[in-house]
């Protein structure tokens, strides 16, 4: 039998960056998998506070040359890889020196969010499905983590559901707490739109904040998981109202339950476990 293949994106992940819980579970989470048999891959972005001499990054050259093309502008996709010798794991990082070649994440030093974050999170999801692509590789399971992801759900159910690479991905969606109270670029929708695309298609994202992000991947993602114990009340709602299979708070720190979850997700039946 053919093992299970699982995508997760993330923008953090101990040990490289961590930020929040987030770090934790794409850490402990993908190698629980792999111990059941499961393939990983796993994709986030190289900000410019991980040390790549430290970690170990090296470019992967055959990867590399890609351009992701954001309100006209041509973006360079920069990849580059890092192993986690214990979990037998290979984690790919996309860069760009515009956009991640900074020494701060998601906000200056004097703690004023990025204007361009908008930009940086579209690059970010278009590059890691442009990835996946260029390395031949179709994942059975879509698991996204955290805001910055929040557009896959949507290229992966619009420009890319006929692509050979994901036309049988399903894709699951971890909403976390809020991160942040400013608003994206109020031009977020409408950048984010690619081919086989229209602004219909990325208006649940129009509202450019932290919830909008977790709406509009919600609306496109097949499965749900609430990871977090301090979600906005609309957002639950929204997830509620949606159907969706869900996999509940208390559930998630059993990473046995993650196992089950995505093996009804890939099987006919969705049943949610709520």
């Amino acid at each position: 039998m053919a093992k299970t293949k699982l995508l997760i994106v993330t923008h953090e992940m101990a040990p490289f960056l961590e930020l929040s819980k987030i770090s934790e579970i794409t850490r402990q989470l993908p190698q629980a998998m792999q111990d059941k048999g499961f393939e990983i891959r796993i994709l986030m972005p190289r900000f410019g506070n991980i040390n790549e001499r430290r970690n170990r990054l090296h470019e992967v050259i055959r990867l590399s040359g890609m351009n992701i093309i954001i309100d006209d502008n041509d973006n360079p996709l920069i990849i580059k890889v890092a192993s986690i010798p214990a979990a037998r794991m290979q984690v790919y990082f996309l860069d760009n020196e515009d956009y991640f070649q900074r020494k701060h994440v998601f906000r200056d030093k004097d703690n004023v969010f990025f204007d361009d974050n908008d930009e940086r999170s579209i690059f970010f999801c278009k590059g890691a499905l442009e990835t996946v692509k260029k390395l031949g590789w179709s994942p059975d399971i879509v698991h996204c983590h955290g805001w910055m992801s929040a557009l896959v759900p949507a290229y992966i159910k619009t420009t890319y559901k006929h692509d050979p690479a994901f036309k049988n991905s399903k894709v699951i969606y971890s909403v976390y707490e809020n991160c942040f109270s400013e608003k994206l670029n109020e031009r977020l929708a409408k950048k984010a739109v690619m081919s086989n695309m229209t602004e219909a298609d990325t208006k649940p994202f129009m509202d450019a904040d932290c919830n909008a992000m977790h709406i509009g991947a919600i609306t496109y993602s097949d499965a749900v998981v609430l990871a977090d114990e301090n979600i906005d009340n609309a957002v639950l709602k929204f997830v509620k109202d949606s159907n969706k299979p869900t996999l509940a708070t208390n559930l998630t720190q059993d990473y046995d339950n993650f196992f089950n979850f995505y093996e009804e997700i890939t099987s006919e039946e969705l049943v949610s476990i709520a």
